[in-house]
């Protein structure tokens, strides 16, 4: 099996490219090499390498950003994926798209299915919609939330950073969801495109959490393991203490007992996983 994984520098294709089947031929491309803002590019790329699948892991992920910036996160997050669908019809190949819980408007009483209705609340909750709607019919979608890895840029060790530098730290208590190792992420991947899975499916770390516990839970298990050397208050605040450009969902819990059952094993919490990246970032230095 040829494989291409778009976005091999961020958490995530990182964690595909450590991960890759035994037996499948993985590479990585990043924008250096492949500007996925190019449609041309994205064709001849394609048409050139013939992969069977390509396992599209870039994104335009900075959310504020994105309100005054809607045209260039539309044209990674949407365009991009109509040209990479187009380009493997012709060839024969597959996709694998990477999608979010922002496609949701946080207003579910219940952790959201793959087949709920989507209500995207910023520009790029609706660059990412517009994206899943590119994908062909035998696309594979997965969508993911609050993910994280070590030596990666991304809530944990913005958190880690700033407990050592301040006295106190202030995380928004009110938006809830569950974290995401980036190497499970990858595995549940890797598992889906082995059973030949299409259509959409959900993935996440066990569990329930806000920032507010994520953040406590950080630091406890970073003192634990001496990767922080002092504890610092971590106050709860709402959302609408803390005012972004762009709007968060307050609620955004991905229910994937599909995507379990299909792979018949059992979701591992999100604190053990923040336990083992911790230990990670730790060997890291």
């Amino acid at each position: 099996m040829k494989v291409l994984v778009t976005g091999a520098d961020g958490q995530l294709g990182k964690a595909l490219l450590r991960s890759e089947p035994a037996g499948w031929a993985v590479t990585g491309t990043v924008r250096a090499d492949l500007d996925l803002a190019d449609p041309d590019a994205i064709a001849a790329r394609i048409s050139t390498e013939t992969p069977d699948l390509v396992v599209n892991a870039a994104a335009y992920t900075a959310v504020d950003r994105a309100e005054s910036e809607e045209a260039t996160a539309h044209a990674i997050n949407a365009a991009a994926v109509a040209a990479l669908s187009a380009a493997l019809a012709k060839s024969g190949g597959r996709l694998a798209h990477v999608s979010t819980d922002f496609v949701f408007d946080g207003m579910s009483a219940r952790a959201y299915r793959p087949d709920d209705r989507r209500n995207p609340l910023s520009a790029y909750g609706r660059s990412k919609a517009a994206g899943e709607d590119a994908l062909g019919s035998d696309a594979l979608l997965v969508r993911t939330a609050w993910v994280y890895a070590a030596g990666g840029t991304n809530f944990v060790r913005t958190m880690l950073r700033l407990m050592r530098e301040r006295d106190e730290v202030r995380v928004v208590a009110d938006q809830i969801g569950a974290p995401t190792w980036a190497t499970g992420l990858a595995k549940t991947i890797w598992g889906l495109l082995g059973a030949h899975a299409r259509g959409t499916f959900h993935h996440s770390d066990a569990g329930v959490a806000s920032w507010y516990d994520f953040a406590v839970a950080i630091q406890e298990e970073a003192l634990a393991i001496g990767l922080l050397d002092r504890q610092v208050p971590v106050l709860p605040i709402a959302t609408t203490d803390y005012p972004t450009p762009a709007a968060r969902p307050a609620f955004s819990l991905l229910d994937s007992s599909a995507t379990r059952a299909l792979l018949k094993d059992q979701p591992v919490h999100w604190r053990v996983n923040l336990r083992r990246m911790l230990k990670e970032e730790q060997a890291l230095g």
